[in-house]
């Protein structure tokens, strides 16, 4: 079958497909990725054919979060979601289904190479609602593809439960690409006919939706390791790391902590460390201990192996590498999307531990690894963690159900 990916044009986005886009490829099938034309190198450095859709001006604000670290002040918490406690809800259903409005000029893009190249599958990022239009319009089956948790299909209900005879923001969303098409709305369209969910089952919100539990198997980029990172450290190697999505970058200004004395605060410890940010932050630091090595990218699937622990500020990316490696975490959540309810399972799980920026000082810090190193119950809290995410079905398996899902809702 012909099974074309549509993303959202942010590294963060791209690498949680590629494993299965991989797997459909090495199965026999067709595969394409539909993506922003200037981000059409994540796609193909990960060795996957590419499609350049739509024109430069459209995303291209969102296209330089990817590199630009002058714009990580553009970035808020405003589409974070607490479930537990989300009063702000309306507001955020206003502000998500506005963003989803970005794709729209997508639609006809889309539909066009749908029409041509015929997919029996479109799979689309949760943001790339034009997808689901598209395979309308051609008979594809459709599945949307989380990276997080489904904060779209959770406050989609919550409209649809609260919102009163008030306008419904769905349709202004929607309207403009289903009427130059003569289609319907159904939810399917905003929802996908079914999700892929690569995220723990206990992390899935409660929803009366369709969802395939997929393994996330992680991808980090590729990269030509450097050689000490085959090397057995000599000492309990630690790994700093903020993400590659942008928000995380934001930690050390949230919490009032420096970059340089976080890395002073470490390099006190009997450990090795490795910090692996953007060049601006480490061109901060004037002074680098002899245990501590800074490194602007190493993909962390190459590097996590021989960590004894690591911090993160809680993304779905390095809570799934750190996690795949069984390594003990140490999450800061930088509130983005769910990395506030990802640091509270894996602490639950005793895979690790959680500091909020607000408590975030270097005494707190060297106090919590040292912590996660002493104390054996972490690596057993992480190897449990491991064995948990594992039972969920990997790529490979999971191409038959893809099959078999695009078999029943192909038209």
């Amino acid at each position: 079958m012909r099974v074309l990916f549509t993303v959202f044009p942010a590294t963060a986005h791209v690498h949680p497909i590629v494993p299965l886009a991989w797997a459909l490829q090495n199965a026999g099938h067709e595969v394409r990725v539909a993506i922003h034309p200037d981000t059409v190198h994540l796609v193909t450095e990960a060795g996957l054919p590419a499609v350049p859709l739509g024109s430069r001006e459209v995303l291209a604000d969102a296209v330089k979060w990817n590199d630009n670290f002058e714009m990580l002040d553009s970035l808020s918490d405003a589409l974070s979601l607490d479930t537990g406690d989300a009063p702000q809800w309306e507001r955020q259903w206003q502000g998500l289904t506005g963003m989803l409005g970005m794709f729209t000029p997508m639609v006809d893009d889309l539909v066009a190479f749908c029409r041509g190249w015929r997919p029996d599958l479109v799979v689309w990022d949760p943001f790339c609602v034009a997808a689901g239009v598209a395979a309308r319009v051609t008979g594809a089956a459709h599945a949307r593809f989380l990276w997080g948790q489904d904060n779209i299909g959770w406050l989609r209900g919550t409209s649809l439960e609260r919102r009163g005879g008030g306008a419904d923001p769905v349709d202004a969303l929607m309207a403009p690409m289903l009427e130059r098409y003569g289609l319907d709305y159904s939810e399917d369209l905003l929802l996908g006919q079914w999700t892929i969910d690569p995220m723990p089952e206990a992390l899935r919100l409660p929803l009366p939706h369709r969802y395939e539990p997929l393994r996330r198997v992680p991808y980090n980029g590729s990269a030509v390791a450097p050689a000490w990172v085959h090397e057995r450290p000599e000492r309990p190697r630690v790994l700093l790391t903020l993400g590659i999505g942008g928000r995380g970058r934001q930690l050390f200004k949230a919490a009032g902590v420096s970059f340089p004395e976080v890395v002073d605060a470490l390099a006190g410890l009997d450990v090795e460390v490795v910090a692996t940010l953007h060049r601006a932050m480490l061109e901060t630091v004037t002074r680098v201990p002899d245990n501590v090595r800074l490194t602007e990218y190493v993909p962390l699937a190459q590097i996590l192996p021989s960590c004894s622990a690591i911090i993160h500020h809680g993304g779905g990316g390095t809570f799934a590498a750190a996690t795949a490696a069984a390594v003990p975490q140490l999450i800061v959540p930088m509130p983005c999307w769910s990395e506030a309810t990802t640091a509270r399972f894996m602490a639950g799980r005793g895979a690790g531990l959680v500091v909020t920026t607000e408590e975030f000082d270097t005494e707190l810090l060297r106090k919590q690894i040292t912590r996660l190193l002493d104390e054996p119950s972490f690596g057993e809290g992480a190897q449990a963690l491991r064995a948990e995410i594992n039972q969920a079905p990997g790529p490979a398996e999971f191409v038959s159900v893809l099959e078999a899902l695009t078999a029943e809702h192909r038209r």
